[in-house]
């Protein structure tokens, strides 16, 4: 996965726990046109194994990347359909 990644979007959910990085992260994906990408900065840990777990399970979505910088972490999320 690069660590570089140009996004369409960033989605501001740092301070927020689960659910709601997800809850937010599928409002704004929605709202995206295909081949879009958004980028998520959370703080929980969790968004990690839950943001991906959300991205496998939806056909019209992607996890590009994520990646730790910090107490930061960033998702990135392409529309695929």
């Amino acid at each position: 996965m690069s660590s570089t990644v140009d996004a369409t979007e960033t989605l501001d959910v740092q301070g927020q726990n689960c659910p709601m990085p997800v809850i937010k992260t599928k409002q704004a994906v929605d709202q995206l046109s295909t081949d879009e990408v958004l980028e998520v900065l959370a703080t929980d840990p969790g968004s990690m194994s839950d943001i991906a777990g959300w991205a496998d399970s939806a056909d019209e979505f992607e996890l590009v990347d994520q990646n730790e910088d910090g107490d930061i972490y960033r998702h990135y999320i392409r529309r695929t359909a």
